[in-house]
């Protein structure tokens, strides 16, 4: 049986096209992997800038605290200052 040269032609175009699709794949397929590393190494750095975030507040958190309880002692003094004062007479002279 004799082949048949428009068939051989068709089949010759659908393959070509199916390999150069193929090819395109390929290659759209590594950008996207590319792509998708670069945003896993964003997203590890944020990672590592958030818990050094985390960890500045946690500092700032503590100085905070202590900031209050002194700020406390200095109220308390000063309430025991000015009631001492109370009922006394300041004015000279």
């Amino acid at each position: 049986m004799p082949e048949d040269p428009i068939a051989q032609s068709e089949l010759s175009a659908l393959t070509r096209r199916y390999e150069e699709t193929a090819q395109k794949t390929d290659r759209e397929f590594g950008i996207v992997k590319s792509d998708l590393t670069a945003l896993r190494l964003q997203v590890g750095n944020l990672d590592q800038k958030v818990d050094g975030l985390g960890e500045r507040l946690d500092g700032l958190e503590q100085k905070i605290d202590v900031f209050l309880s002194e700020q406390r002692s200095v109220n308390a003094t000063l309430v025991e200052l000015l009631s001492g004062l109370v009922g006394k007479d300041t004015s000279s002279g």
